[in-house]
């Protein structure tokens, strides 16, 4: 839900064309509730059926809805109704790193009270292959199929390689932590969520990045030691890591430290 626009694949859009779908915004508990009606509303076609669910949030009320409306769906779509077959077998898929297996884990534990059945993790990848068919619910008898993050093979602008790298979709080292922090301040700054101010310690709002490091580094303790050769020797200086600083500022964009926010 940090990007309900941004984090959709418009070639994941195309192909599903007239097929029955359900949009589920994940992490709504991280996002702007101020900005999500704008955002959600915007490029939808009428045929789509938006459902908002903060699955890791453990909103049970939405997640219950999300069996029955796909069920209703199948139903009541004359091509893809089977009177002889009672089963569903429903695709998941998305970006990398969205909560795809976290989304069919919930439903698992939350209509079957079974654990997980499909690994899960925080970083790009994780499903590395179409997966068998997972049982999530018995009545109706319904199976997910967990599948790898899709990426179009070429993003639209900048700006949305950023905003997918901030959620995680695109691997840290590839776009660079430093780039993707220094877009991170800016987006807060323009938003006017100034919650990273109190968590570091700042005096006020900062637009330079290089300093907001060093507050973050200072304040959560992120330092390294250097050798240093001089006259007499190598010396083992501890200096700022900034790198590490970086890092942690993303961190604590990604768990809702620093405020609810919408990148879109």
């Amino acid at each position: 839900a940090h990007i309900p626009l941004s984090g959709r694949n418009p070639m994941l859009q195309e192909a599903l064309g007239i097929r029955p779908h359900v949009l589920v915004l994940n992490k709504m508990d991280l996002a702007d509730p101020h900005r999500q009606p704008v955002s959600t509303g915007a490029g939808l076609t009428e045929g789509l059926r938006l459902l908002q669910a903060a699955v890791l949030a453990a909103l049970f009320r939405v997640s219950l809805q999300i069996v029955p409306l796909v069920a209703k769906l199948v139903g009541n779509s004359p091509r893809y109704h089977r009177a002889e077959s009672t089963e569903y077998s429903i695709l998941v898929i998305g970006v990398p790193n969205v909560g795809k297996s976290s989304l069919i884990n919930s439903l698992r534990r939350l209509h079957l009270k079974k654990g997980k059945a499909t690994a899960v993790g925080g970083e790009p990848g994780i499903t590395k292959a179409v997966l068998t068919r997972i049982q999530v619910c018995e009545n109706p008898l319904m199976y997910l199929v967990d599948t790898p993050g899709v990426l179009p093979p070429k993003l639209g602008d900048m700006e949305t390689g950023l905003k997918l790298a901030l959620c995680g979709a695109i691997r840290d080292h590839l776009v660079g932590e430093d780039i993707m922090a220094d877009y991170l301040l800016y987006t807060l700054n323009k938003q006017q969520q100034f919650g990273y101010v109190q968590r570091y310690g700042l005096a006020e709002a900062c637009d330079n990045i290089r300093p907001m490091l060093r507050h973050v580094a200072l304040a959560q303790g992120r330092t390294q030691k250097v050798k240093v050769l001089t006259g007499t020797g190598n010396v083992n200086v501890t200096m700022l890591s900034y790198p590490a600083a970086a890092y942690e500022f993303l961190r604590d964009f990604r768990v809702g430290r620093l405020g609810r926010v919408t990148l879109d």
